[in-house]
């Protein structure tokens, strides 16, 4: 199986995954059949904000609360909602879009170029306190 790069494994991902661009994404914000989920860790989120209503979903925690036998799985990974992962600049959250898909996660996207796009193209922030 020989050693990947970190570019061969995005490019393996983008290549997998299915993206949205952050304007189409803004009007998906309140609709209650789109779940945004932060990748970013805390410290990012308490710095800049987040998407409103977004869960947040530390990378390093993503396949344990994905798996329905684990013991920190998240009940919200079991239902049947579009889910739209993201994270600074879109790097983690294609790697944690992929690795949701494989883990059967059915209806799962990233949004292109991370909260830093969602900010540029005008999207709203909700700040942490």
């Amino acid at each position: 199986m020989g050693q990947k790069t970190l570019k061969e494994m995005l490019k393996e991902a983008n290549s997998s995954i299915q993206s949205i661009n952050p304007n189409k994404a803004i009007d998906l914000v309140g609709n209650n059949e789109f779940i945004f989920i932060d990748l970013r860790d805390k410290s990012e989120l308490l710095k800049s904000g987040k998407i409103p209503g977004a869960m947040s979903c530390p990378r390093g925690m993503l396949e344990f609360f994905i798996d329905s036998k684990s013991p920190f799985h998240k009940e919200i990974f079991s239902q049947k909602k579009n889910f739209i992962f993201y994270c600074a600049s879109g790097f983690r959250s294609a790697l944690g879009t992929q690795t949701a898909s494989i883990m059967g996660v059915s209806k799962v996207s990233n949004l292109s170029g991370g909260f830093s796009e969602w900010v540029k193209s005008g999207g709203a922030v909700e700040q942490i306190k």
